[in-house]
């Protein structure tokens, strides 16, 4: 027969004790949870839920539900919870210093709407650079605008200081670099894409070529060594075929150029005219559209002079239908940086082409409104 084990009754108790204790244990990991839970359905990490409920602030919480930046708060070591209601009312931005950067500001004495206003117009390194400044009164004459830039600050001022423009003419020139001079520490666009901008303050690399440069069937140009985009080919064409449809005959005079062939264009203006004509009414090596591959240089079969052909009349109207847009009109040339060109015209795409027609705004202004 086996023999039955008997514990003492002083181990019972302890295992009695330990069971308590371990079920008590279990209620509060479970009570814990639900708690996080509860807060992470609202929209909090779990590293703000947990200090949330270890500094008591659920209550609080609750009667906010979800807000970003209270969560970024509750996850930083910067929460100071003299601000709390203050992180509340302030707009979110995903910066690695946001708390840091709000507390900074806060004892500027700027207002939560300012604040949100410096956050939303820079990077994380803008903020920061500009929270070390003194406090700025008058935030909105720049920052009332969407497409302001907190980096730009000090040159909006001092361009409008000198020019005496207003708010929305200064911030535009500015981000468009036009307070410097032209070909001055250009900014280097490296990447192909249909809405990329390339005028005298924003230049091509020597060895640029379009991702998808093709060959232009000489029916729709002047010769067979033109090139271009295939995308911009390919929308010509449609738009070419819809034009002979109404009886206009258009052709490509001139499509990409490469770095050198614009060196070798400047060159020969340059014997002919001066180095002032080039500077002001030929595009640099690099500066030029034309070696984007997206730019075409249009004209009438029918006409010597584009601007007074049927085929400017036709294409001034359609032109955006088929992704086109006249690049260079004469009453954007404070803009542009170049005279008017009524056969210059430029592949933006359908949606972009539409908006500058419908809204009648320069390639330039639709960049910084939509695309810096």
């Amino acid at each position: 027969m086996k023999r039955k084990i008997k514990l003492k009754k002083t181990v019972i108790k302890k295992i009695k004790v330990l069971g308590i204790f371990c079920a008590i244990l279990l209620a509060i990991f479970l009570f814990y949870r639900s708690q996080i839970n509860s807060l992470k359905k609202l929209g909090y990490s779990e590293t703000a839920s947990r200090n949330i409920l270890f500094q008591f602030k659920k209550k609080y919480i609750l009667s906010i539900g979800e807000n970003k930046t209270l969560n970024a708060a509750f996850e930083s070591k910067d929460y100071e919870e003299k601000y709390l209601d203050q992180y509340s009312k302030i707009d979110y931005q995903n910066h690695d210093n946001l708390i840091k950067n709000i507390n900074t500001l806060i004892k500027k004495g700027y207002s939560n709407d300012n604040i949100s206003m410096i956050l939303a117009h820079g990077s994380d390194k803008d903020v920061t650079e500009f929270a070390k400044r003194d406090k700025i009164n008058y935030l909105e004459e720049f920052f009332s605008l969407p497409y302001a830039k907190l980096s730009n600050y000090d040159r909006y001022v001092d361009y409008s200081n000198e020019t005496g423009e207003n708010d929305e003419t200064t911030v535009l020139a500015v981000n468009l670099d036009m307070d410097k001079e032209n070909y001055e520490n250009p900014t280097i666009v490296k990447k192909f894409s249909t809405d990329m901008l390339v005028n005298k303050h924003r230049s091509l690399q020597k060895n640029f070529e379009p991702d998808d440069l093709v060959s232009i069937d000489s029916e729709y140009a002047v010769d067979d060594t033109q090139l271009g985009s295939r995308i911009a080919v390919n929308a010509f064409i449609k738009m070419y075929k819809a034009a002979k449809k109404e009886g206009y005959d258009l052709v490509i005079n001139s499509s990409y150029r490469s770095y050198e062939e614009q060196e070798e264009i400047c060159d020969t203006y340059r014997e002919l005219y001066g180095e002032n004509y080039v500077l002001n009414y030929v595009a640099m090596p690099g500066f030029s559209e034309h070696q984007t591959g997206l730019s075409f240089d249009v004209g009438s079969k029918d006409s010597n002079v584009f601007a007074e052909s049927e085929e400017y009349e036709w294409i001034q109207e359609n032109a955006h239908k088929y992704g086109f847009i006249q690049r260079f009109p004469s009453k954007y040339q404070a803009i542009t940086g170049f005279r008017a060109e009524p056969w210059h015209y430029r592949y933006v795409g359908k949606k972009i082409a539409t908006y500058i027609y419908e809204h009648d705004i320069s390639f330039e202004e639709y960049y910084v409104l939509f695309l810096d």
